[in-house]
């Protein structure tokens, strides 16, 4: 699966409403260890066929970010049956996050 670019529009539907757990990633785009994090995050979105996985562009999606209580950032959320089920901050392993989402 590929990536969804997530907004306050499409959140209910592809998150909170979603039959599979979903991982969020808020970013931005003058963030370097959010870049760091892209290509994992992508990566697990390749792998993952059971999993959904979202970016929120915290400058375009400000209300999500204040939603979530988001206060730095790279911010990882794992949304299962439509609330917050785990959460961390900053650059993590790609295993790390695998075992978030698990």
């Amino acid at each position: 699966m590929s990536v969804i670019n997530l907004t306050t529009e499409n959140f209910e539907e592809e998150v909170l409403n979603a039959k599979e757990p979903v991982l969020v990633d808020f970013w931005a785009t003058w963030c370097g260890p959010c870049q760091t994090m892209g290509p994992v995050v992508d990566e697990l979105a390749q792998e993952f066929t059971d999993v959904k996985v979202g970016k929120v562009n915290v400058d375009e999606q400000m209300a999500l970010a204040r939603e979530y209580k988001v206060m730095s950032i790279p911010t990882f959320l794992v949304f299962k049956d439509g609330k917050v089920a785990e959460r961390t901050l900053g650059v993590q392993e790609k295993s790390d996050l695998e075992q978030l989402i698990r």
